[in-house]
């Protein structure tokens, strides 16, 4: 549903409804559709959004290190690790010491893993990232600015910022 239909929908009383009131449904829908969506992947592939995410840039990125995957998912380095220990003990990454530096992990996707992928819905990377990257530079932008005042008047915790929605905090 696109926000003109939504905003301009008088059936549903949107129309005379508070912006504040608009602006809040607005998050209820992209929220929910978040939460439909990670419903959906857990249904079909039986692992989490996150997990998920993370074995799809395993299986494009064979070799990838924890580090380099917390960068790629943009979450803190120790819930990516914990995000292996559990993909690892299902049987659906296997991670090893290579090279010199013994001390670094190499991940790479499992034939169980590869099994997972094929039977998740798409974007592996979930809705909401997959929406964001098709928006243009200057929309982004202002979502940004906005967003940022509505965290402010939040008093949010920002470090929350790098835990997936799919998981609680």
């Amino acid at each position: 549903m696109s926000s003109s239909s939504f905003s301009s929908n008088p059936a549903d009383g949107a129309e005379a409804a508070a912006p504040e009131t608009r602006v809040l449904r607005q998050f209820r829908i992209v929220f929910n559709s978040v939460k439909t969506h990670f419903r959906q992947v857990e249904r079909e592939a039986g692992v989490g959004g996150a997990q998920l995410w993370a074995l799809s840039v395993i299986e494009r990125r064979p070799g990838i290190g924890v580090t380099e995957l917390s960068r790629e998912l943009d979450i803190h380095q120790s819930t990516a690790s914990n995000l292996i220990k559990s993909l690892s003990e299902r049987g659906l990454v296997t991670a090893a010491r290579e090279g010199m530096d013994r001390r670094s992990v190499s991940l790479r996707i499992s034939a169980e893993g590869e099994t997972v992928l094929k039977s998740a819905p798409m974007p592996f990377a979930g809705v909401l990232p997959d929406a964001l990257s098709s928006l243009d530079p200057a929309t982004l932008e202002r979502m940004e600015h906005d967003l940022g005042q509505l965290i402010a008047l939040l008093e949010a915790d920002e470090a929350s910022a790098k835990v997936p929605l799919g998981q609680s905090l």
